[in-house]
């Protein structure tokens, strides 16, 4: 194991209630004959992550019961309808008491992002300072890795559906862009004729 593996845990954000899916929470959608969320857990252990803290929210429950998460820390996010800043902010929260000095941050809803991806920006991982994004064709996406230093500042502009989008374009600068397009499509399962995206 690598140092970056051990500093580093990842953080998956999986609360997302499927409005515009009819209601059908995405942790559960199907992809591969098993839900969305253990394949996004697997991209993170097998880029390297061995501690991987899962944020829950639309039918918590079920997605407890349905889908395979053991070895991962659940956090149940009760705030989850007002956006992916909640998420954001709850999982950053439960790793405070953690040894981990950076998260790497990847969305339930983006299957095209595979282990190729976030090995790249696990591997550009230097210090709790580090701000490190994935980029296709020079653009930034997901996933997304903050230094420790950076969690306070993230929390505190996480609001709605923009996420961490506020602290890192006011620290664009210190961002490393890790060129993914080569291996990665990022494309979200927001609407009903992304399902096709699912296998």
């Amino acid at each position: 194991m690598t140092e970056n593996e051990q500093q580093v845990a990842g953080l998956v954000l999986a609360a997302g209630g499927g409005r515009r899916l009819g209601g059908r929470p995405k942790a559960l959608l199907q992809h591969h004959g098993r839900p969305l969320v253990e394949h996004a857990v697997g991209v993170l252990r097998a880029a390297g992550c061995t501690r991987v803290h899962v944020v829950l929210g639309a039918r918590a429950d079920a997605v407890r019961e349905r889908a395979e998460l053991e070895g991962c820390v659940l956090v149940e996010n009760p705030q989850w309808q007002q956006g992916m800043g909640t998420s954001l902010r709850a999982g950053l929260d439960s790793l405070a008491g953690t040894g981990a000095r950076a998260a790497l941050v990847s969305l339930v809803d983006q299957p095209g992002i595979g282990p190729e991806a976030a090995g790249r920006v696990l591997a550009a991982h230097r210090d709790e300072t580090s701000l490190v994004s994935a980029a296709y064709d020079g653009v930034r996406g997901h996933p997304v890795l903050f230094g420790r230093v950076h969690w306070a500042g993230i929390a505190e502009t996480a609001t709605g559906d923009r996420g961490a989008r506020a602290y890192l374009k006011a620290h664009e600068s210190a961002i490393t862009l890790v060129e993914c397009g080569d291996v990665a499509q990022p494309y979200d399962i927001d609407t009903e004729a992304d399902l096709v995206h699912l296998e």
